[in-house]
């Protein structure tokens, strides 16, 4: 009866907070997920996948700017859980960003709510599982935001908009390949790509086995459709292309680009695409969708292609015959990086707002901080392997940065990351940046690796102003794009080369700064921004949920939770006008039974 009478009154404190958030015009999207183990073979072996609703991929987010996102996760597998949504930039939210610096893991069989609006963005996204090396083996899902009806976008209304998943993948799940970095080896060449979880079309014999599920997109001829592509893969660099269509390029991550063709494209790991892609062929047969590894060499690497098919509804028969052909060079950087150079903002169109992308004039602000970091290869810390960036390898702690500073847990971490790599030795530390509330950074990522690397940075899109080869210096700047390098979230370095961004510390909040290639960043490749508004006021960022996990020095704080039954397949938008009747009945339904 007391847990009742508990419940009832969590229950009407919670709507009578909605009903305070009900005057707002914008909708709620709400979506239940359980996140649990499948079977699947995609490469023709079976293994353990992470599943969300029992699909793989898991279910796409799609939802318009400004709307209101509640999803609520069930932890299903045998080990905690984080999810986090790739490019969505949370703002004055770093509380739902999914990593462990802001969050505490999902217990096993516990669920959590994040909630969050997807304030002033558009664009193509995603999300994954943040920790342990997930990724993996799956759990990742598109997150798509469109434009308000009243904003205008830069080209026509495509006939369909289709989402597809790129990346390497292995035949061992997501634990044995962590038992393999926590022994100090390298995981070596993967077993394949995957496209929407399945393996490759059958356009080989000889490297492709019979018997193995493959993705087919329908389309219709003389229609023109919108792809958003992501690489969800480990740590390879891939080249899509369509046989006999080109690639419109339309948009990355969140920015409009100025619209050119491209016959391929390099598609590094953690990034997004949009392009538009017009069915202007006879189809004679089907055509080849083809993602190949790039900046790779040996007869080990032949494998690692996956093949999709493009089906026109009136086709005449299967695709057959050689792939379309790559860049000339498995391996030429130049190419590559020249390709990624000619990516450029699109500053006459309307982003997430009426006014033009351009009207934000990032090359006259002056940068109030500079950082270069640097990564070099994996070297033994103590006896264990670890990736760093200017030396530090980072090491997190068991209570998450954020929640150590709102209750005042001082020794958590230091605000002393080196703003330029130096000849110290290398060390495992919780060592941050200290980043300007509204300053501008520049932000300089060093690859003297000899494996190309990306990095990403949450809570904001940065500048891309210059890559170049060689060591960056000082006189870098003067071959920098000061008027439309374009806004993202993720960043490709090449090896023996820089990569120059710059970014407006508009957000408060604890940041994660990265790399995406996730054995790189399981290494303790990472670190965080930490964004303080000195005034230290709840208009620049939210107070902390009141459903917030607590663990580490915290975890006193922590009510427990009684194991949950598995959620059911179920999501809803929902107008501001009906919303607090739904949404009492759905927290009565997943309320926590508090012991």
């Amino acid at each position: 009866m007391a847990r009742l009478v508990a419940g009832a009154a969590v229950m009407l404190a919670w709507a009578a907070a909605m009903a305070v958030l009900c005057s707002a015009a914008d909708p709620y999207a709400f979506f239940d997920w359980n996140v649990a183990y499948s079977k699947a073979a995609p490469l023709g072996v079976e293994q353990q996948v992470i599943s969300i609703n029992g699909k793989f991929p898991g279910p796409l987010v799609n939802v318009t700017t400004n709307w209101n996102v509640v999803v609520n996760v069930l932890n299903s597998l045998d080990e905690p859980l984080l999810i986090t949504w790739e490019g969505v930039q949370q703002r004055k939210n770093s509380w739902q960003d999914g990593v462990l610096g802001t969050n505490c893991p999902i217990p096993v069989g516990w669920n959590w709510t994040y909630q969050f609006q997807v304030k002033d963005q558009i664009g193509s996204f995603f999300y994954f599982p943040s920790i342990n090396l997930q990724r993996a083996s799956g759990g990742f899902g598109g997150f798509t935001i469109n434009n308000r009806e009243i904003i205008p976008v830069p080209f026509d209304t495509p006939h369909g908009d289709i989402t597809l998943f790129i990346g390497d993948w292995f035949n061992k799940n997501h634990t044995d390949l962590r038992t393999e970095l926590d022994q100090g080896k390298t995981l070596g060449v993967p077993d394949g790509v995957v496209i929407n979880g399945k393996g490759p079309y059958r356009y080989n014999d000889t490297l492709v086995p019979a018997g193995i599920d493959y993705e087919t997109i329908n389309v219709q001829p003389g229609k023109t459709y919108r792809l958003r592509v992501h690489n969800v893969g480990m740590f390879t660099c891939l080249n899509f292309r369509i046989q006999s269509h080109n690639l419109l390029l339309a948009e990355t991550e969140g920015s409009y680009t100025v619209q050119q063709n491209y016959t391929n494209l390099d598609i590094f790991v953690g990034q997004s695409y949009s392009f538009l892609v017009t069915m202007d062929q006879n189809a004679s047969s089907d055509y080849y969708i083809v993602a190949s590894a790039r900046f790779v060499n040996g007869s080990k690497w032949d494998r690692v292609v996956g093949v999709a098919i493009l089906h026109y509804s009136n086709s005449k028969g299967k695709a057959s015959g050689p792939l379309p052909d790559p860049p000339n060079d498995f391996y030429d950087k130049t190419y590559s990086m020249n390709q990624a150079r000619s990516i450029r903002w699109n500053v006459s169109a309307s982003g997430a707002r009426p006014n033009p992308q351009g009207s934000f004039r990032y090359g006259s602000i002056n940068v109030t901080q500079v950082y270069v970091l640097k990564n070099k290869p994996p070297v033994l810390i103590n006896g264990k392997l670890r990736a760093t960036l200017n030396g530090i390898s980072y090491s997190s702690p068991e209570t998450p940065l954020r929640l150590a500073d709102q209750y005042d847990k001082k020794g958590t971490y230091k605000l002393d990351f080196p703003t330029r790599p130096d000849a110290v030795s290398p060390k495992i530390a919780t060592s941050i940046i200290n980043g300007t509330y509204k300053g501008f950074m520049e932000i300089v990522f060093q690859n003297n690796d000899t494996r190309v690397q990306s990095y990403h940075l949450d809570g904001y899109s940065f500048f891309v102003v210059g890559m170049d080869y060689g060591e960056w210096t000082e006189n870098s700047r003067g071959t920098y794009n000061k008027w439309d390098g374009v806004a993202r979230s993720t960043i490709q370095v090449y090896p023996g080369a820089w990569t120059a961004t710059l970014v407006s510390l508009d957000n408060v909040g604890t940041w994660n700064l990265r790399s995406e290639d996730l054995d790189s960043w399981y290494l303790g490749q990472e670190t965080y921004i930490s964004v303080v508004n000195p005034e230290g006021t709840n208009r620049t960022e939210f107070p902390v949920p009141d459903n917030a996990l607590y663990c580490g020095v915290l975890k006193d704080l922590q009510k427990p939770q009684s194991p949950h039954a598995q959620g059911s397949d179920s999501s809803s938008t929902i107008p501001t006008g009906s919303f607090i009747l739904v949404a009492v009945m759905m927290f009565w339904a997943s309320l926590p039974v508090f012991l």
